[in-house]
């Protein structure tokens, strides 16, 4: 098996903006997503790429070189332009794996693979998040306990406005008393498609071991199966085709 190629994608604006943010990402969330990722996968390469590069630093010769693509979006979801999105889109069709973190649910790759709005409930209040598994035998809940805490992160909560997941590994209880669906999977084309819950900017989530554990099983889960290359050609008949009796 060849070794797994892995893009993490950050915004990268509220590190920036913030110096709440700033101090608890001082070099961005992708960078900890990505040394995560890098820890757990060591025979993984793993790069990182922002909002504010050329083209998103997702070119189509990048996306190419790109087996799995976490996605981290939030305040700029508007700043990323139809034409990325679009070949973003195309690579997951074709076989590329997509892990959308967090607010990514409201991004234009998320909403446009799954064909709804993507609303969901939220609140900050700093309470705690249990997440369960809901399904011990699916690889991206590989070494995880029966549950998780985090001790304090921003809550979602019921109706989120997703198409039902197909596989259902996390689901996640807040303190003040909501649930959420944390972990879902689809399948698009010949991409896999897996979104995790956690990751509000304010809170050190990304460090958390639990959670940097069920990234880097994601992207071992996402990636490719097989490539698929969208084309409409012209089934001409063979002239050397049997002629019935």
């Amino acid at each position: 098996m060849t070794s797994l190629r892995i893009t993490v994608w950050g915004e990268n604006v509220h590190e920036h903006k913030s110096a709440k943010v700033k101090k608890v990402y001082p070099d961005g969330m992708h960078t900890v997503i990505a040394a995560g990722l890098a820890r757990l996968l060591p025979e993984a390469t793993v790069k990182t790429a922002t909002l504010q590069e050329p083209e998103h630093g997702l070119t189509a010769e990048r996306l190419k070189e790109t087996d799995v693509l976490t996605w981290w979006g939030h305040m700029a979801h508007d700043q990323v332009s139809d034409e990325v999105a679009g070949r973003v889109h195309a690579r997951v069709l074709e076989g590329m794996g997509l892990i959308v973190l967090h607010s990514g649910h409201y991004s234009k790759i998320f909403r446009r693979l799954m064909g709804t709005t993507c609303s969901l409930t939220w609140r900050e209040a700093d309470e705690r998040e249990r997440l369960w598994v809901c399904n011990p035998g699916h690889p991206i809940s590989r070494g995880i306990d029966r549950y998780f805490e985090l001790p304090m992160e921003e809550m979602y909560g019921e109706p989120f406005a997703i198409p039902a997941p197909e596989e259902q590994v996390f689901v996640s209880w807040f303190e003040g008393g909501d649930v959420f669906r944390s972990g879902c999977c689809w399948r698009r084309g010949n991409g896999s498609i897996f979104y995790f819950r956690p990751g509000h900017e304010a809170y050190p989530t990304y460090y958390d071991p639990n959670v940097q554990r069920v990234i880097a099983n994601a992207a071992q889960w996402a990636r490719p199966r097989g490539e698929w290359i969208d084309s409409c050609p012209n089934a001409t008949v063979s002239a050397e085709r049997i002629s019935p009796k």
